[in-house]
């Protein structure tokens, strides 16, 4: 990564910490490459969650969203492909088609950061998981799933609000888990969205 973006990123995860916390709790520490999936309550959440990991994994770490939200500004696009390194996707295609360049990342030995909500939900729990993380994972047996459940965003930042709130949030990021159980596609997400769910009742 350019070191001036670095700085940049860097500096904007620091004012975030500043703000509203940020304390990460690792049951193990994450492996690299993994993909990181959490609960989506706030557009706090990657920054938050980008925050709390590992700085030595930060620069091959790449946040997954839409580019519908984040191509629609310059500023937007700006901190997306300057500062996030975010994998854009293109959420009208959906399918198998829209899991390409998250396949593309992996295949560089990149990490990924995803929310299988698709969307965000003001509520304590996450809702239910779309399929795109059991499409990703199904042909990488070994690819490390990491569950992570961020607390309090959503009352740092909720739907609307033009600034965050001085709340602390925190960060548990669970073992790894992995698609390798030859599952369904129902009984894995529900497995992965267990695992988050667990994660909640520790704080």
């Amino acid at each position: 990564m350019n070191p001036f973006f670095r700085i940049q990123r860097d500096a904007l995860l620091g004012l975030q910490r500043l703000i509203v916390g940020g304390a990460a709790f690792y049951d193990v520490p994450p492996v690299h490459p993994c993909v990181f999936f959490a609960n989506h309550t706030s557009h706090l959440d990657t920054t938050g969650l980008l925050a709390a990991i590992p700085p030595a994994m930060r620069d091959r770490t790449r946040p997954v969203a839409g580019a519908d939200y984040w191509d629609k500004t310059a500023l937007r696009r700006y901190i997306a492909h300057r500062l996030l390194n975010v994998v854009l996707v293109d959420r009208a295609k959906g399918g198998a088609d829209a899991l390409v360049p998250l396949s593309q990342a992996l295949d560089q030995q990149d990490s990924l950061i995803v929310f299988p909500e698709g969307t965000r939900k003001d509520a304590t729990l996450p809702g239910e998981f779309k399929s795109g993380l059991y499409h990703l994972s199904k042909d990488r047996p070994t690819l490390a799933l990491v569950p992570v459940y961020q607390q309090n965003l959503h009352r740092a930042l909720p739907k609307g609000a033009p600034l965050p709130l001085p709340l602390l949030c925190r960060s548990h990021f669970g073992a790894p888990l992995y698609n390798d159980r030859g599952e369904d596609k129902d009984a894995f997400l529900a497995r992965m969205h267990q695992a988050v769910c667990d994660l909640a009742d520790t704080f």
